[in-house]
């Protein structure tokens, strides 16, 4: 009976070792969850800031406001359109192909 015995105890030693193994990874995969799932809360949070302010920036009324301060462009009109032509003109071109 003494070998069934340690038999037996060894076999509620191993199991006790593996409960307090797999608590400490289960404490561990929790406590990196929560820092993932803080970590995902953060950077919505940055994301939606970001996109607020990437709208600010992309407004009609901002664009056409740099457009003419920045890059000196003004709206079109008929008094200042330039047409471009073509060397030869359109008949010449279309012609000379086969």
């Amino acid at each position: 009976m003494t070998r069934i015995g340690v038999v037996l105890f060894l076999a509620v030693l191993l199991s006790a070792l593996f409960v307090v193994r797999t608590q400490y990874e289960s404490r561990s995969l929790t406590t990196e969850l929560d820092r993932a799932t803080s970590e995902a809360r953060r950077l919505d949070i940055e994301y939606d800031r970001l996109d607020v302010a990437r709208r600010a920036q992309a407004t009609p009324l901002r664009v056409e406001k740099l457009a003419r301060e920045q890059l000196h462009m003004h709206t079109i009109t008929p008094a200042i359109t330039h047409y471009a032509t073509v060397p030869g003109g359109v008949a010449a071109s279309v012609q000379g192909k086969p």
